[in-house]
């Protein structure tokens, strides 16, 4: 038994894709965003207030990364996961982690102080240090991506879903411009992947299904 609680495009988007790449069975249940002030039922779920919740035969996870790692290891070892004896185990476990952390953090102080926050709080000074922040932070996987197609392993892996929701992100919210060309292409390349494209339309489907607005979470 999989459900996972997600808001349309926000960083439960993550283990969504991861799912559908896994091709699993799930349950999508579809919360208005954030769900903290909108639905203030699902903190009896998760206090935090936060998407994702995953829940998958009693454990509960709620970091996105985290939720990759997880489902990776449990049902996709030596393929979606990268195991502890492969020499990639530690750039695998960088870029999972690092996907959020260092690339979705500045994202999310840019969103925050360029729309969220009411006029009077907005912080134009704080929004284009972290966009400098966020494209500095994308040399590394310019690097990366320099003479290979994905991050690490030789393959496809949680990793890449995980780094690819921070380029859907910055794509959403104006920030795609500081791709580099090896980005630029490898995000071309992981949006043509069938499971991405299942992912947006499981969440479409859900929220028409479920009477939540599909404007995405960053909207």
């Amino acid at each position: 038994m999989i459900t996972l609680h997600h808001c349309v495009s926000a960083r439960s988007f993550r283990p969504l894709w991861l799912l559908e790449e896994l091709g699993l069975p799930y349950t999508l249940k579809m919360w208005p965003f954030p769900p903290r002030v909108q639905a203030r039922d699902y903190l009896a779920l998760n206090p935090l207030g936060t998407v994702p919740l995953l829940e998958v035969d009693g454990a509960r996870l709620t970091e996105s990364a985290a939720c990759c790692q997880f489902l990776a290891a449990r049902f996709s070892p030596g393929v979606l996961d990268v195991a502890p004896d492969e020499a990639a185990f530690g750039a695998y476990l960088n870029w999972l982690h690092r996907s959020d952390a260092t690339l979705t953090f500045p994202q999310t102080l840019v969103l925050r102080y360029s729309h969220f926050e009411p006029p009077e709080r907005q912080q134009p000074q704080v929004v284009e240090d972290y966009r400098r922040w966020f494209g500095a932070r994308l040399r590394a996987a310019e690097a990366a991506l320099q003479e290979a197609d994905t991050l690490c392993a030789g393959r496809f892996t949680a990793a890449d879903v995980s780094v690819g929701y921070a380029l859907m992100l910055a794509e959403l919210i104006g920030l795609s411009s500081l791709f580099g060309p090896h980005v630029a292409a490898y995000w071309q390349r992981l949006q043509a992947r069938p499971a991405y494209q299942r992912a947006l339309q499981a969440q479409r489907d859900a929220a028409l299904a479920q009477g939540v607005s599909e404007q995405p979470a960053t909207a």
